[in-house]
């Protein structure tokens, strides 16, 4: 294959909505920083660290081969597992907002269930490109698949992260999809996943708080209703160009540590209904340049790879996106490359590193 140079077009957006994230995360949580910790910069401190660490990484991993995560396919994923296995124990992994699912190192937080989602995108992608002609058999080709996939969503269940275990399902779904197998096989296995949700709201009570709050937020303003109803107040009233940067409402104690998943509902706030067709034109360059990597790649391992980077991160966006504005539950996924939290942030650009790699060879 005929070596190209990366793909410009997709590293100017992820540098863009960075940046752009990290002066969001500072007006986010400066008041609460300040009040909580004496320190208005602790947050973007912390974030602006991570990202510059993932710059770092980026600049080694577009000049690293795509097809050497191929060769150590196995190993990642095994040290992947290690980690889950690791941070589910006490002792070892720190709760935090109720889930074991950190490792905790001084003042930051290590999720590996963060790098369990690129390193299972790596590993299916090899096991695809090798058993091709076995992927139209379902016992052969994709049970053993979907067997690997509820592993680490039972794991990762384990601490509980139901956010980011639906992540890793619908994208390794996603990538079986691309891959040919059938799709009564879907069907079926849509069935399987409704009475699987089912079984997890009965055995978490506060799920099912979740999705009753979500049909009616204001029959419990105060409680369960608390956080979609603040989100909405600051999205609503941000009109053509919001309150202007810094001058959000809702940060100032009313919608819970915004500079997390609700993120979005400052940026809409403040920069009104431009700043929301900005983001959202950001996230579609990234999205659109990645599927089309995807599509021009000749190597199969190359082109799933590309796939499921970018069709995770669609996905996890559209999820968070749907959550802020009130159509879906509350799920506790972060809005990428926007939404504070170094783990989140350094394996979202690690994997635009793995993506610029693929599109030096499309």
């Amino acid at each position: 294959m005929k070596k190209k140079h990366i793909d410009i077009i997709l590293l100017i957006a992820v540098l863009t909505i960075s940046i752009f994230g990290i002066i969001m995360v500072y007006s986010s949580s400066y008041i609460w920083a300040e009040y909580k910790f004496d320190d208005a910069f602790k947050f973007v401190k912390h974030q602006g660290l991570f990202f510059l660490i993932g710059l770092f990484l980026i600049s080694i991993i577009v000049k690293i081969d795509y097809r050497l995560y191929e060769k150590y396919s196995n190993k990642i994923l095994l040290l992947c597992l290690i980690l889950l296995i690791l941070v589910a124990i006490p002792g070892i992994g720190t709760v935090r907002n109720g889930s074991r699912s950190w490792f905790g190192i001084g003042s930051f937080g290590i999720q590996p269930s963060e790098f369990a989602k690129l390193g299972l995108i790596i590993f299916i992608s090899k096991y695809m490109s090798k058993n091709e002609k076995n992927l139209k058999d379902i016992k052969k080709g994709v049970f053993p698949i979907l067997g690997l996939v509820l592993l680490v969503f039972g794991l990762i269940m384990l601490q509980p992260d139901f956010g980011t275990g639906v992540i890793i399902m619908m994208t390794s779904i996603g990538l079986l999809f691309v891959g040919g197998v059938s799709f009564k096989f879907f069907f079926r296995i849509g069935i399987v996943g409704v009475i699987g949700i089912v079984a997890l709201i009965a055995v978490a009570p506060y799920r099912l708080e979740r999705i009753l709050s979500f049909l009616n937020p204001w029959s419990d303003p105060l409680g369960s209703g608390f956080q979609i109803i603040q989100s909405l107040y600051a999205i609503g009233p941000g009109g053509l160009f919001g309150y202007g940067f810094l001058n959000s409402r809702q940060k100032h104690f009313y919608l819970p540590e915004p500079q997390t998943d609700f993120i979005f509902s400052i940026i809409s706030e403040e920069f009104g209904f431009m700043g929301v067709v900005i983001v959202a034109s950001l996230f579609l360059t990234i999205i659109i340049r990645g599927f089309n990597i995807a599509r021009n790649t000749n190597d199969l391992f190359g082109k799933y790879v590309a796939f499921g980077i970018t069709f995770g991160l669609a996905f996890q966006a559209c999820l968070n996106l749907m959550v802020v504005v009130g159509l879906i539950p509350v799920t506790g996924v972060t809005l990428p490359f926007l939404s504070y939290g170094g783990s989140s942030l350094l394996i979202t650009l690690c994997s635009m590193g793995v993506l610029l790699n693929i599109s030096k060879h499309t």
